[in-house]
Order: C-alpha cells, then sequence, then structure tokens
C-alpha cells in the first residue's frame, strides 16, 4: 500500500473512530471525553497502519511503541484528570455558547475538526509505516532521544502539576515549581517535542520530509490555537500571573529571569 491508499485508509479510521467518540459523548452528556480519545486515537492510527503495511520492521515497531507510551499515558492521565469532576471549562462553555446547534456543532468542531488535525499530526506514521525499508540508523536514535525528552517533560510536567492541584492550599494559586519554573508549560513543550522526534524518525526512510506537516500542526496548535493561549487566558487572573509571565519563557524551558 502506498502513501496516499494508507492515509485515505487512515483518514477513514479516523472519521469513524471520532464519530464513535461522539455518540459515546453524547451519551454521557460530555464532550470532554474526546481528550481521552485524542491519544487513543493515535495508538489506533499507528496500529492500524502497522497491520495493514503488510511488514513488521524494527523502524515500525519503535514508532509504534513511542506512540503507544505517548498515548496511554496521556489517555490515562485526562481520564483520572476528568474522573468525578464536571466536564472541563471550554466544552461546557462551547455546549452553553451553541444552543440549539450544540450537537451539530460538537460533531463537527470538536470531533471530527481534531480527527482532520489527528490524521495530520500522523503523518509521520504513516510514511514510516508504508515506505521504511533500511535498518536502524544514527537519525532514528537521534528521533529517539528528542522524543524522549519530550517525554520526560509531558509526563514529569503532568505529574508535578496533579500534585499540585490535589493540595487544597494551592487552590487559586499559580504552579511555578517544578518543571514549571523553567517553561510556563512544560507538558505542551513536552508534546510537541515527541512529534519532532517522531519526524527525525520518518527522515530514516523515503519521503519521509513529507511528514513534516505532522510537527508543524501539533506545534501551530500549541502554541496559537487551542494550547498556550486559552490556558493562559485562563491563567492570568490568578495573583502573581504578570511577575510569573515576565520571569519565565512561554514554551522553551530556560532558567528563570532575575527579579
Amino acid at each position: 500500500m502506498d502513501i496516499w491508499s494508507m492515509l485515505r485508509t487512515v483518514a477513514l479510521i479516523v472519521f469513524l473512530y471520532m464519530t464513535s467518540l461522539f455518540i459515546l459523548a453524547l451519551i454521557r452528556k460530555r464532550n470532554d471525553i474526546a481528550d481521552v480519545g485524542w491519544g487513543l486515537g493515535f495508538v489506533l492510527v499507528a496500529l492500524c497502519a502497522l497491520i495493514l503495511s503488510g511488514s513488521i520492521t524494527p523502524r515500525k515497531v519503535l514508532v509504534l511503541v513511542l506512540v503507544v507510551l505517548w498515548g496511554l499515558r496521556l489517555a490515562i492521565h485526562v481520564g483520572q484528570r476528568n474522573r468525578g469532576k464536571q466536564e472541563d471549562y471550554r466544552y461546557k462553555q462551547w455546549r452553553e455558547d451553541w444552543g440549539n446547534r450544540w450537537i451539530i456543532r460538537s460533531y463537527l468542531q470538536v470531533f471530527l475538526l481534531q480527527g482532520l488535525f489527528m490524521v495530520m499530526i500522523a503523518f509521520p506514521i504513516v510514511i514510516i509505516m508504508t515506505q521504511d525499508q533500511g535498518p536502524l540508523g544514527i537519525l532514528d536514535w537521534i528521533g529517539v532521544a528528542v522524543w524522549a525528552i519530550g517525554f520526560f517533560f509531558e509526563a514529569v510536567g503532568d505529574y508535578q502539576l496533579t500534585l499540585f492541584i490535589r493540595d487544597p492550599t494551592n487552590r487559586g494559586k499559580l504552579m511555578k515549581s517544578g518543571l514549571w519554573q523553567y517553561t510556563r508549560h512544560p507538558n505542551y513543550f513536552g508534546e510537541v517535542t515527541q512529534w519532532w522526534g517522531v519526524f527525525l524518525i520518518a527522515l530514516s526512510v523515503p519521503d519521509g520530509w513529507m511528514g513534516i506537516i505532522g510537527p508543524l500542526t501539533i506545534t501551530f496548535l500549541i502554541l496559537r490555537v487551542s494550547g498556550i493561549p486559552m490556558l493562559e487566558k485562563r491563567s492570568a487572573t490568578k495573583p502573581g500571573w504578570e511577575e510569573y509571565k515576565r520571569r519565565t519563557n512561554a514554551f522553551f524551558p530556560w532558567f528563570p529571569k532575575k527579579a
């Protein structure tokens, strides 16, 4: 199966998957199930693409393992974070804003739109699963190293934030310790970095350069759309925000600026 045939098949799988999530969201009456399904969707894509490719190689298995580690950890983290709580404030606000059109707009703007982004971000995976031929090389291991850095920042950042939120004395306060003293969004930095790592692995196969659409898409979404802008708008109401913003980088980790 060539790249474009695989991409069309993956797009159909994602369409069916996101439609199923939408139906489940209607039953559960909470659209934030899309956040739990986000990481699992990439696991499904990687696994299906590997099966459809008709062959197993070290590089394909390597990428599958990386995606599974990332996707399962993220799904478990988000699921535990949402358990026993009301629907995420973003989805709840959209539900109120959309009024009588919230069902169709939820399907199109939450689930299908996320599905489109999922296909675009997963493009390096599709290329690797269809084009891989040669043995693992130095570029693969550089990609793994970059991915590992990203996984560390996302996993540790999420864990530190979870512990901070669990402490009732921190209610209404800013998280400024641990990795959060070096970047205001270590988990977002980690997620983006992991996809650049996967792209570097894709460069080891023919036409792998086309996979750059994946990391570019997630980078744009995190930096300009639904990631940092939305979260910082909410954080701006907390005491000490301006000082924290002045001293700490928004994305790339670095030492805090002097007071």
